[in-house]
């Protein structure tokens, strides 16, 4: 048998490796390697507390009633940072310089951030619409052309289910910093329609033909009570201004309901709902 240790040299891959060469290279593994275990040692032992802070915060959110929006955001906030100093203190425990990392660490965000403008947007827009609460999980709104209920609020974008059953993505950026309209935000919504009659009718009876039918339904709300009144004098036709109150959970079957009777009530009575019209005169010219 060949004593390879006695061997001054040999060949791998072609390459001659000197016994030297091997010597040191085994005392610089035999000399970093306590470093090496106590880097997986604490990786292990910080996931594992990573996992149970993460399990005492989830019962910490089960016990109040916050936003659940706003739980799953600080989860997700605490879990990452948590995720990050562990990643230092690995890097640190294998031998590299913090303020190196640090160094490194910045130059990377900043090259980051510049790449990635429009998503930072977002994500403060994100934090804003999370602190200040202009809408909840279930609110309906109107922002940026679409209407809908808030199906979810992320970090970087908000959902919306339109009443056609379609999702409307919004990135939180640009809502946050454009007009929210929040249909949800108060209990009770007032309905204003505008109905127009003819000249030829009788306003005063159209007036109590549009308010019965208003009072009559259990979803009005008698106050404030239900009004209506002459808004304007049209080319063609008086409108008249019904206002009345429901909660906003009827708010769209009482609408809908008093529009479709008020025509047929106010026909049913002889009063007419005008329409734009146009005369046309022939002239015959010889």
């Amino acid at each position: 048998m060949i004593n390879i240790i006695s061997l001054s040299s040999f060949s791998v891959f072609g390459y001659e490796i000197s016994k030297e060469t091997i010597d040191k290279l085994v005392v610089s593994i035999m000399s970093y390697l306590p470093k090496i275990i106590a880097a997986i040692l604490i990786l292990i032992i910080g996931f594992w507390l990573i996992k149970l802070i993460n399990r005492v915060l989830r019962n910490f959110f089960a016990k109040k009633d916050y936003d659940i929006t706003l739980e799953k955001f600080i989860a997700d906030l605490v879990n990452w940072g948590l995720k990050v100093m562990l990643f230092i203190m690995v890097i640190t425990q294998l031998g590299v310089q913090s303020s190196s990392l640090l160094a490194i660490l910045g130059a990377a965000g900043l090259a980051i951030g510049l790449a990635l403008q429009g998503s930072l947007s977002n994500f403060a827009g994100g934090v804003l619409i999370l602190l200040f609460k202009p809408f909840k999980v279930g609110d309906f709104i109107e922002a940026q052309g679409q209407i809908g209920t808030v199906k979810s609020i992320s970090i970087f974008t908000t959902t919306l289910l339109t009443a056609g059953n379609q999702q409307a993505i919004i990135p939180n950026g640009k809502l946050s910093n454009d007009t929210i309209k929040n249909y949800s935000a108060e209990a009770n919504r007032k309905n204003v329609m505008t109905i127009g009659i003819s000249y030829d009718s009788d306003i005063k009876k159209a007036k109590d033909i549009l308010l019965a039918i208003v009072n009559k339904q259990e979803a009005t709300l008698k106050d404030p009570a239900p009004e209506v009144f002459v808004a304007n004098l049209g080319d063609s036709s008086v409108d008249l201004s019904l206002r009345f109150w429901a909660k906003n959970e009827d708010y769209w079957k009482l609408n809908f309901y008093v529009l479709e009777e008020a025509k047929v009530q106010l026909e049913a009575n002889g009063i007419s709902i005008p329409f734009p019209q146009r005369d046309i005169h022939v002239f015959n010219e010889k």
